[in-house]
This record gives structure tokens, sequence and C-alpha cells, in this order.
């Protein structure tokens, strides 16, 4: 996806925000802040985007989201459960009413055989709503697994909104 097809999908997720009027909240791990900056790149997103969450450490997931020292020991950072957790902190430490969330191993190290280079985590959640998790294998070389987190990310905040009414 070029810079141009990232910039009008997060116009899409916008809009879909704006015509519910819901504010967005980002929990982000290994894309280190892009979905926000692919959000804030749209002008006039203040209106539906609340704030993000950079929390690349175990320790920002727990003090700033609220992730659980059990299920970071249990599952680690890249894993539906830790994501699960972190797009609930998201929503319960912002004013938003949805929120993403992402963590994964962009590589090129750090690759495990259990969760290899390219596993990527994502959840997403609606305030006392709807809940969704999935785990992903993107390819390619860093920045490659990152921009396609980010799509599949502002993606899915797309499929979250459709059961919601305008």
């Amino acid at each position: 996806m070029t810079d141009s097809q990232l910039y009008a999908l997060a116009e899409q997720v916008g809009q879909a925000l704006k015509a519910r009027g819901l504010m967005l909240a980002t929990a982000e791990s290994c894309t280190g802040g892009w979905i926000a900056e692919a959000v804030t790149m749209v002008s006039g997103s203040s209106g539906w985007f609340e704030r993000g969450f950079i929390t690349y450490t175990y320790i920002s997931k727990r003090e700033m989201l609220g992730v659980s020292d059990a299920t970071l020991g249990s599952h680690g950072a890249v894993s539906e459960q830790t994501v699960r957790e972190m797009v609930q902190g998201a929503l319960a430490h912002s004013h938003a009413q949805v929120a993403v969330a992402v963590s994964g191993t962009a590589g090129p190290g750090g690759g495990t055989l259990d969760k290899p280079v390219g596993t990527v985590c994502l959840a997403w959640a609606l305030k006392d709503g709807d809940l969704r998790s999935e785990t992903r294998h993107m390819a390619g070389d860093r920045e490659a697994v990152r921009r396609q987190s980010v799509e599949h990310a502002l993606k899915g905040v797309l499929r979250l909104l459709e059961g919601v009414a305008k």
C-alpha cells in the first residue's frame, strides 16, 4: 500500500468515525505510532482521533495501559491476550469510544519458532461493546511488516464500525 493509499484509508476511517460521532485511540507497539501518524495526516482528525499510546516495552504496557504482569509473563508482548488488554487499556485511559491495538515482531531479529518475524497481533474494541482480535503473518522486511500492520489495523477499525449505527 502506497502512502497515498494509506492516507485515503485513514480518511475513510475518519469519515466513518465522524459519521457516528466517535473518537479513536490507538495502542501501538511494533508500529511505533505509525497508525496515529496515518490518521493525523488527515486534516480535521482532531474531531475523531483522541490519543495514541506508544507502548514498546513491558513497563509501558503495564503503566500506560494496565496490561497485567501475568499476561505478559505467560503470553509475551506478541499475543492476542496482550493486545486485548492493550485495547481495553486504551479505552479505559482515554475518552475514546473506539480503539485499536497492535504488537508484533517486525524484524529483522526477534523472531522465535512460535512467533517468527512478521507475526503481528491486533485487537479492536468498542467501549462497552465488541472486542475482536487476531494474529496475522506479514511478509517482507521491517518496513513492509509495519506498513501492512498499519493498513490492517485501519481496515479493522472500518470492519468494527460496520455494525455501529450512524
